[in-house]
């Protein structure tokens, strides 16, 4: 039997490294299909999901119901696999750099269980070449086996999007690729157990690595278009949303929007692709310029601000400004890389004192991340109120909400354009 039809008899397991909003989901489709093992070093985490519940609240609790899943830190345990799935964090440094620590510990760490006749699938989002040229050497001087003769591996990206209810996991087409042709079947066989729509059979792994970063690079460049035309349209005095919608009405326009562009895929992928390039003696000109611009959207809305506060006579220093939403996009917890901070940071620079509030985000992690303490809800009157993020909460809120909260000559930031033609009384600013 191959190894995928032995993954489908349950006569081999497959264990998943890295168990956060991308290895979690994928863990658990499996888990119904197959017999699955889930590795990380969060013991903390583990506890949580061996009672039933995901930390990162992506997951209903009905997902892990008569899931054949052993969550665990233990290598004994792990050495179990046959068909290692590697999906953790590639981060940026503060440099923008790629980091990647994550990856190449959990490299080291499957290297240490590694057989012969398994298979290691990357799913981590990295440069092409990543998984050749850095991965590999790590698992074939650790484990003493030769990759393509001894193991197999492939890359196969993830797609997930935190808070998608649609676009899930078993609903959205997934990109395969192997070291080899007969690899190429078998990891697409694995993945074609919980993906529903099938697998895209790439001709090699550099292709997969390379289909899944532009993905990003590329929303990410006609986001930064519109960030940057709402900078224009601001001192033409029209508002960009209103100029979208119209057009909108041609049917071959794009639907991008302006807004802060943070989390962990769009705002960290293209730097990996601008990092490679520099290796290659290429320097990037419209990545790196969309870069640019979406990083520098957060301190253009906190100066946007103070200059309409002062416009009205009011001193900035000490000035009161209430902050609605901490995480990086809308209806998640997730706090890394929210942009958000950088429009709190600025107001602070300003001498402004900020409150900040979000239905989502867990208070201890922005305290420790961040150092930010969360009001559990507004208090008294403030200058501004910036609707920074567009959770669902948010968007059921009216004029009236905000005038509660308003000092003489109040401002409603309405970053994502929220409450367009609804706000009569208060001033108004959106990008």
């Amino acid at each position: 039997m191959t190894i995928s039809e032995n993954i489908k008899a349950k006569n081999a397991k497959i264990g998943v490294i890295g168990l956060g909003y991308v290895g979690l989901p994928l863990a658990m489709e499996f888990a119904h299909k197959a017999s699955v093992i889930g590795f990380d070093i969060n013991e903390s985490h583990l506890e949580v999901m061996r009672a039933g519940t995901d930390p990162c609240r992506e997951l209903d609790d009905e997902i892990f119901v008569n899931a054949d899943i052993l969550f665990t830190s233990s290598l004994d345990d792990l050495r179990k696999a046959v068909f290692y799935i590697v999906a953790v964090p590639t981060p940026i440094d503060e440099h923008n750099m790629p980091d990647l620590k994550p990856l190449l510990a959990a490299t080291t760490t499957v290297a240490k269980c590694l057989k012969p006749g398994d298979y290691v699938v990357y799913e981590s989002t990295v440069y092409p070449g990543c998984t050749e040229e850095d991965c590999l050497p790590i698992l074939e001087k650790l484990s003493g086996l030769k990759a393509g003769r001894d193991f197999k591996f492939g890359y196969s990206p993830e797609r997930i999007n935190p808070g998608e209810k649609v676009h899930t996991l078993a609903k959205t087409k997934k990109i395969v690729s192997g070291c080899d042709a007969e690899a190429l079947e078998q990891v697409a066989a694995v993945y074609e157990m919980v993906v529903q729509p099938g697998v895209h059979r790439a001709p090699s792994v550099k292709v997969a690595e390379a289909a899944k970063i532009i993905e990003n690079t590329q929303r990410d460049v006609n986001i930064a278009l519109m960030n940057e035309l709402s900078i224009i349209f601001g001192r033409m005095g029209i508002n960009t949303y209103d100029v979208l919608e119209a057009a909108g009405t041609k049917w071959n326009f794009l639907p991008f929007f302006p807004g802060l562009v943070g989390g962990h895929c769009i705002g960290v992928d293209p730097y990996y692709l601008v990092y490679k390039a520099a290796e290659l003696k290429y320097h990037t000109q419209l990545i790196s310029a969309g870069r640019f611009v979406n990083d520098s959207m957060g301190g253009y809305i906190g100066k946007k601000v103070v200059k309409q506060i002062l416009s009205y006579g009011k001193p900035i220093l000490n000035a009161r400004i209430l902050v609605m939403g901490m995480t990086f996009k809308e209806n998640v917890s997730d706090i890394r890389n929210s942009k958000v901070l950088d429009i709190i940071n600025e107001f602070k620079d300003y001498g402004v004192t900020v409150d900040v509030v979000d239905p989502y985000a867990e208070p201890d992690q922005v305290e420790k991340f961040y150092g930010i303490t969360l009001s559990k809800e507004p208090q008294g009157l403030y200058d501004a109120v910036v609707v920074a993020v567009a959770h669902n909460p948010y968007k059921e809120l009216d004029e009236d909400y905000f005038l509660k909260y308003s000092s003489k000559d109040g401002i409603l930031v309405d970053v994502k354009g929220l409450y367009r033609h609804k706000i009569q009384k208060l001033h108004y600013w959106s990008l």
